[in-house]
């Protein structure tokens, strides 16, 4: 429930019967969109953060039925500025739109990526955005990485956006990807349930590690081709660099992904033919060949389910018609 007594944004939460006991900076870090522990703690210190009208410390460990009421502190003007950039429009109207984000195109500024994102685009695009993401990230619900394509639903008013946040939230958001990965699967559908955190060598990267978040992904394969195989993932949460890191984790890397060793063809154990065909199919693609095909969701304005799907990009086509297949849709 949102309320809205004075100027700034507050989040009431009440924490449900069966919850397991944790810390309250963990469960609301776990609870609210893009919320990270250090901000809810500091939220927390400032006093915004109260249960069952009173302050506690960030060590406080919820009880079902507690009333949590989160006070977001006021947002600052955006530094984000409108910049004329082509997106490509797979629904509009009055509460959100779907777009189809391309390869290459970061979502949101961030330090070291401050134009040229999906959100300079939007701003470009739409009169309103909503406002109850960072304020560099006006409209943002959720994200995709970097180079990786396919839908994205973006909130035009703050009702949508809370109300498509709280499906996230739920995990009841229908999200289906495609992805071309290294070798053939032995079991031609399964689940991936591994932990993930940062790695310990490398923070810039995601791990399997114990310390790590929940994190499940189902995956059915489409079709064996040759060295690769063409499959379809299902997330049942939504961690950073999920899919790439736990399809690498059981030996079968995203083709191309260059950050989790999908371009080295040692993944699919290939004679000299095969090797050589598999670097000739790299050059046709410098990112990981991983596309967010569907998405579907209640809709904040109708209160009816919907359904987006959305075609392969041109560079998996490519490399999946090279096979003859003849589904690359």
């Amino acid at each position: 429930m949102i309320d809205g007594e004075d100027d700034r944004q507050k989040i009431h939460i009440i924490v449900p019967p069966g919850e397991h006991r944790k810390r309250i900076d963990v469960y609301l870090t776990q609870r609210i969109l893009n919320a990270t522990r250090n901000k809810v703690q500091s939220g927390i210190e400032d006093g915004l953060v109260l249960v069952n009208g009173k302050k506690i410390k960030s060590s406080y460990q919820i009880n079902p039925n507690d009333s949590i009421l989160v006070t977001l502190p006021h947002p600052e003007a955006s530094d984000a500025l409108p910049e004329n950039i082509p997106l490509t429009i797979v629904y509009e109207d009055d509460s959100l739109l779907i777009v189809n984000k391309a390869a290459g195109m970061v979502t949101h500024p961030a330090y070291g990526n401050y134009t040229g994102t999906l959100v300079n685009a939007l701003l470009y695009h739409c009169n309103t955005l909503s406002s109850l993401n960072a304020v560099m990230r006006p409209g943002i619900v959720h994200r995709l990485d970097k180079d990786t394509t396919g839908l994205m639903v973006i909130a035009k008013t703050d009702e949508s956006h809370a109300f498509l946040a709280k499906q996230f939230s739920k995990r009841t958001i229908e999200r289906e990807y495609w992805a071309i990965v290294w070798g053939e699967f032995e079991q031609k559908k399964g689940e991936i349930d591994a932990n993930l955190g940062r790695s310990k060598k490398d923070r810039k990267k995601i791990a399997v590690t114990k310390e790590g978040k929940h994190a499940v992904t189902e995956y059915k394969v489409i079709a064996s081709l040759d060295f690769l195989s063409l499959v379809r993932l299902h997330l049942k949460t939504g961690r950073t660099h999920q899919i790439r890191v736990h399809l690498a984790h059981i030996g079968h890397p995203v083709f191309g992904d260059p950050t989790y060793g999908g371009r080295s063809s040692a993944w699919g154990g290939l004679d000299g033919s095969q090797t050589q065909r598999a670097a000739n199919l790299l050059k046709k693609i410098p990112r990981q060949a991983l596309h967010a095909k569907t998405i579907g969701f209640i809709h904040p304005g109708t209160k009816e389910f919907v359904r987006f799907d959305s075609e392969l990009p041109e560079d998996m086509k490519e490399i999946l018609s090279s096979f003859n297949f003849s589904g690359a849709k």
